[in-house]
C-alpha cells in the first residue's frame, strides 16, 4: 500500500477512501471536478456498487462466489481480497461452493408457522433431505405471507406442504409461472386511466416556467397533504424532502428502500409488480425537487418477479423520454437503476442500505448525521419506501385537500396493508387511513373456522401485540401509538382462539435473533440471551421472575441499540407478558417451582488467590459433592513460623498508613469529619483482614512450593501492595 497524505484544509474528504487520498495507487486515484477543489471526489464513487453487482452476477452464474472467484476479482478491480471475503461472509445470498441441482428454501417465520405448524420445517426438512440433487434449507421470510407455507425452489416462488415440496423438487409437478402478471389489478392511488396516460404529473411539473416555484409548490402540497414515510418510521414526507433539497453539497442522490424484509410485510412488491409507473415517475420528481440527477432502487434478491416487472417499466420510461439526457423534452438530466440486495433483514435499515451501495458490509451507522445531510457517499440523499413514492403522482395530482378527505374522520389518506395470519382471505388491501381493524378483518373474512379472534398485531413483527378487545382501534400512526402498538410498516397479523401466542411472539424474537448484523453488542448477545432464556423456561427450566429480567433486558436494548432492529428485538414478547398476563407469567414463572440452581463457576484469579468467600455450612453442604469439601484439607494447615512473621511485617507496615488515604471517597471525605481514632477503625480492621487473607494465601502456597535457603541477615518490613497499584502510577514513598 503506497503511502497515505491527509486531504488539505478546507477539502471535502472522499468517502470511499475513508477521509484519506491515497497517493499512487492505482484503485484510489483521485480527480479534482470542475466544480473546484472543494468537491474533490474519487473517481470511483460513480462505480462503487461494482463489487456486489459483480459478485452477484458470479453467484448467479455459477451458484457460488469461491475463493478462486475472489482471488480474481481482487486483481481485476484491484482491492484487497480480505475485503471481498468479508462481502462473501457477510451476505447471505453468497455462497462459497456451489450447491446441489435443486435447491429448496422453507421459510420458519410467523405468518408460515401459523399455516404449516410449528413444526412445519422439521417435517419439510424430514422430507426432502435425502432426495438426489435436492438440498434444503430453513430461510426468514420470503415475503409471500399470502401464500402461507411459503418456499422457494431454485428461487422460484412456491407454496405447500412437505408432500407438496417433495414433488415439486423432484420435478412430479411443474413449478409455476415466475413471471409479472399481465392483469394488474387498479388501485385508489393509481390517477392513470391506462398506460397511454402515465407521468402526465411529471409532465405538467416540469413544463412549469418557473422551476423554483414548481418545487416550492410540490414541498408545500407535501406537507399540508400530511403523507408519511410508509416504511415504518412514519417521519414527514414533505419536511424530508425539504430538508434534503436546502442541504449542502453535490451530487445529491435519491435512493428507493424497496428491502421490504419483515415477516408479514409484503404490500411493496405487489405495488413494484403492479404500479411500477407510480414508483419512477415519483423517484424522478424527487430527483428534480432536490437537484439530483441519479436515483437507485434498491430490491431485495427475493422478488425476482417484481425485478422482471421493474426492468420492463425503467425500459419502456427510457423509450418515451421518461430518463435519459433530458426527461420529457425539459432539458433535466436523470436517470434510475436497479441495484439487487445481497439479502439480510438489516439491509432494510437506511443507513445499512447505504453501506451496501457502496460495497460495505451493511452494518447500520450511527445517527446523527442523516442521510438527508451525509448520505450515499457523503452526499445528501433522499430515501423514501416504495408506497411513500407510490402515493406523491396522485397526492400532486388532485391536491392536498383531496388525500386528505380519503381518510375517515381526522385522519388524512389511503394506506396499503399487508395482511395475513387466520383470515379467511390475506393479502393486500388498500383502505383509507383510520379504518378500524375490526372492519379490516371483515373485508379480509374474518377468522376461518368460525372461531374468535384472540390477538392481532397491527404493525408487523416489530409492533406489540393487542387483545381482541382493541379491535375498534384505528389504523393510524397516533391512534395505534396511543392504544399501545405502532402502524409500523402496515403488516397485520391476525391471531385466532387457541393459538400459542407465547410461542408465537417467540418465533419473532428468532427472527431478530437470526437477522441481527452483530454490530452492537447489546442486540447481539440480548436477542440470543432472551431466546435461550424463554426456551428455557417452556421447557420446564425458568429462572426466578423472567418477566421482569425480560423487560430490564428489553429496556437495555431499546436504549443502547444501534437500530431499530435491537430497540424493538423483544417486544413482541414483552407484550404478551403485559397484555396477556395469565397466558404467559404463568410459564415464565416456573409454574412455582424454586429457581434452577446455575452450575457453579470456576474461581477467578482473585478467588484462587484469596480463597472462596465464607458460606453457611448448610449451603455449602447442598451445593459441593463431599469429595469436593473434603479436598481443599492443605489450606487447613498451620502456616509456617516464616510465614507467621512475613505476615505480622506486612500488616504492621500496612497499619502504619493513613487509612482515610486508601478508603473511598465518600469514606475520605467521613474520615476527615469524624474524630481520629473512629474514622481509622473501620479501615484497620478491612486491612488487617485483607492482610490476613493474603498470608493464608501465600502461606499454603510457600508450604506446596519446594523450600530454597533463606540468606542470612535481617528482613525489612516491606508495605503489602495495593491490587491496584499498576493502575496508580508508580509507588509513592510512604507518609509519616
Amino acid at each position: 500500500m503506497a503511502p497515505r497524505r491527509r486531504v488539505e484544509s478546507g477539502v471535502t474528504a472522499c468517502a470511499v477512501c475513508d477521509g484519506y487520498l491515497y497517493v499512487g495507487y492505482k484503485k484510489a486515484r483521485h480527480r479534482i471536478d470542475a466544480v473546484g477543489i472543494r468537491a474533490a471526489r474519487c473517481r470511483l464513487t460513480r462505480d462503487a456498487m461494482e463489487l456486489l453487482n459483480k459478485m452477484m452476477e458470479l453467484q448467479e452464474a455459477h451458484g457460488a462466489v469461491t475463493d478462486e472467484m475472489l482471488r480474481r476479482l481482487s486483481k481485476e478491480a484491484r482491492v484487497p481480497l480480505y475485503r471481498l471475503e468479508g462481502l462473501r461472509g457477510f451476505y447471505p445470498v453468497f455462497r462459497a461452493q456451489p450447491g446441489r441441482k435443486t435447491h429448496v428454501q422453507v421459510c420458519r417465520d410467523i405468518a408460515c408457522a401459523m399455516k404449516g405448524g410449528a413444526d412445519h420445517c422439521r417435517r419439510a426438512l424430514r422430507a426432502l433431505r435425502g432426495l438426489p440433487d435436492v438440498e434444503v434449507e430453513e430461510v426468514s421470510c420470503l415475503g409471500r405471507c399470502e401464500t402461507a407455507p411459503a418456499a422457494a425452489i431454485n428461487d422460484v416462488p412456491v407454496s405447500g406442504g412437505p408432500q407438496a415440496l417433495v414433488e415439486l423438487a423432484t420435478g412430479k409437478r411443474p413449478l409455476p409461472s415466475n413471471e409479472p402478471t399481465r392483469t394488474p389489478r387498479h388501485w385508489p392511488t393509481d390517477p392513470y386511466g391506462g398506460p397511454r396516460d402515465h407521468y402526465t404529473v411529471l409532465r405538467r411539473v416540469l413544463g412549469e416556467t418557473d422551476a423554483q416555484a414548481a418545487r416550492k409548490q410540490v414541498l408545500e402540497t407535501l406537507k399540508a397533504a400530511g403523507l408519511r414515510g410508509m416504511g415504518g418510521a412514519g417521519f414527514p414526507t414533505g419536511m424530508k424532502w425539504e430538508f434534503t433539497a436546502k442541504a449542502a453539497g453535490e451530487p445529491k442522490y435519491v435512493v428507493c428502500n424497496a428491502d421490504e424484509s419483515e415477516p408479514g410485510t409484503f404490500k411493496d412488491r405487489v405495488i413494484l409488480e403492479e404500479l411500477p409507473h407510480l414508483l419512477i415517475e415519483a423517484m424522478v420528481l424527487g430527483a428534480w425537487v432536490i437537484g439530483a440527477h441519479e436515483g437507485i432502487i434498491y430490491l431485495r434478491h427475493e422478488y425476482g418477479r417484481e425485478k422482471k416487472a421493474l426492468q420492463r417499466a425503467l425500459e419502456a420510461a427510457r423509450a418515451a423520454g421518461v430518463l435519459g439526457a433530458s426527461v420529457l423534452g425539459s432539458g433535466y438530466r436523470c436517470e434510475l437503476s436497479l441495484f439487487i440486495s445481497p439479502g439480510g433483514y438489516i439491509l432494510g435499515e437506511e443507513t445499512a442500505l447505504l453501506e451496501a451501495l457502496e460495497d460495505k458490509r451493511g452494518e447500520p451507522r450511527n445517527k446523527p448525521p442523516f442521510p438527508t445531510n451525509y448520505g450515499l457517499w457523503g452526499q445528501p440523499t433522499l430515501i423514501n419506501n416504495v408506497e411513500t413514492f407510490a402515493a406523491v403522482p396522485i397526492l400532486l395530482s388532485r391536491g392536498a385537500d383531496w388525500w386528505a378527505a380519503q381518510g375517515r374522520g381526522e385522519y388524512k389518506g389511503l394506506k396499503f396493508l399487508s395482511v395475513s395470519g387466520d383470515v379467511a382471505t390475506p393479502g393486500v388491501y388498500c383502505v383509507p387511513m383510520g379504518t378500524p381493524v375490526r372492519e379490516l378483518l371483515q373485508i379480509c373474512g374474518g377468522v376461518p373456522g368460525g372461531r374468535a379472534l384472540h390477538a392481532f398485531a397491527p404493525g408487523g413483527a416489530s409492533s406489540n401485540f393487542l387483545p381482541a378487545a382493541q379491535l375498534d382501534v384505528a389504523l393510524d400512526f397516533q391512534a395505534l401509538q396511543q392504544a399501545g402498538s405502532m402502524l409500523g410498516s402496515g403488516a397485520v397479523i391476525f391471531v385466532a382462539e387457541g393459538r400459542d401466542l407465547v410461542e408465537l411472539s417467540l418465533n419473532v424474537v428468532r427472527f431478530f435473533r437470526n437477522e441481527s448484523c452483530g454490530k452492537c453488542v447489546p442486540c447481539r448477545v440480548g436477542s440470543h440471551k432472551a431466546v435461550e432464556l424463554v426456551e428455557a423456561a417452556l421447557a420446564g427450566q425458568a429462572r426466578g421472575d423472567l418477566p421482569g429480567l425480560l423487560h430490564d433486558l428489553g429496556r437495555t436494548l431499546a436504549r443502547t441499540s444501534i437500530c431499530g432492529l435491537g430497540q424493538v428485538a423483544l417486544q413482541p414478547l414483552l407484550s404478551v407478558i403485559d397484555n396477556f398476563p395469565g397466558e404467559a407469567v404463568p410459564r415464565l414463572q416456573a409454574n412455582g417451582r424454586p429457581p434452577a440452581a446455575a452450575p457453579k463457576a470456576k474461581p477467578t484469579d482473585t478467588q484462587a488467590k484469596t480463597g472462596p468467600k465464607a458460606k453457611p455450612a448448610a449451603t455449602t453442604a447442598l451445593r459441593q459433592p463431599a469429595a469436593k469439601a473434603k479436598a481443599p484439607a492443605k489450606a487447613k494447615t498451620q502456616p509456617t513460623a516464616r510465614a507467621k512473621s512475613a505476615a505480622k511485617a506486612k500488616g504492621a507496615a500496612r497499619s502504619k498508613v493513613r487509612p482515610a488515604a486508601r478508603a473511598k471517597p465518600a469514606a475520605r471525605a467521613k474520615a476527615k469529619a469524624a474524630p481520629k481514632g473512629k474514622a481509622a477503625a473501620r479501615p484497620k480492621s478491612a486491612a488487617k483482614a485483607k492482610a490476613a487473607a493474603r498470608s493464608k494465601a501465600k502461606s499454603a502456597r510457600a508450604k506446596a512450593a519446594p523450600r530454597t535457603a533463606a540468606k542470612p541477615g535481617p528482613r525489612k518490613p516491606t508495605r503489602a501492595r495495593s491490587s491496584t497499584r499498576k493502575a496508580r502510577g508508580p509507588k509513592r514513598s510512604k507518609r509519616r
